[in-house]
């Protein structure tokens, strides 16, 4: 019988690499350690770009995966068959609501227009009392500095608060971040707030 799970991160990042190697090196130290504290990862599915190789590095240290990826993404997006579980499903949508309603904690890693939207929709949830879990932005080499400038303007503008800005956890290594997470988290069993979206 398995373990319960204690720690359940959800994980939005890129389905290609980057061109800056520690990226990559990101992911995997993420992973690593996600499996090395029995904990969970869940993430969209994908065998390719950043998104492989946190759940190959996650299930290499002995974690458990679950991804979440819809029909029409399973050959771009090459979906990922050795994982704990693979749940296909129709629409982005249901995607994300799945993915949602296991997880403790987000956490966003470099990425494209995907992962950004992803990011900003948990925000925005958050923001409007829909769930209270942390929100991790993970900085890797000065990756987000342009759109946290951005977000400092939107503020200055007068469109966001310093409060929705306090939304958002950020950090540069992936470690400290994964335990800051952890610790900020609801207990196990609070996960799944999103029901209600």
């Amino acid at each position: 019988m398995s373990q319960p799970v204690t720690f359940s991160l959800c994980v939005y990042c890129g389905s290609r690499h980057g061109q800056d190697e520690r990226f990559t090196q990101a992911a995997v130290a993420l992973g690593h350690e996600i499996g090395r504290q029995g904990w969970q990862l869940v993430y969209g599915g994908g065998n390719v770009g950043l998104m492989g190789e946190v759940a190959n590095a996650t299930l290499e240290a002995g974690g458990r995966v679950v991804g979440v990826i819809p029909e029409r993404l399973m050959q771009r997006e090459v979906g990922h068959r050795q994982l704990s579980e693979l749940h296909v499903v129709h629409t982005m949508h249901e995607r994300k609501k799945r993915m949602a309603e296991m997880a403790h904690a987000f956490l966003a890693l470099p990425g494209g227009i995907g992962t950004f939207e992803e990011l900003f929709e948990v925000w925005t949830w958050r923001h409007l009392g829909y769930h209270q879990q942390p929100i991790g932005l993970l900085n890797v080499a000065g990756f987000y500095d342009p759109l946290l400038a951005f977000m400092q303007r939107t503020q200055a503008a007068g469109f966001v608060d310093t409060e929705q800005q306090s939304m958002l956890t950020v950090g540069t290594d992936p470690v400290d971040m994964l335990h800051t997470l952890a610790r900020m988290s609801e207990p196990p069993g609070q996960a799944g707030c999103y029901a209600r979206i």
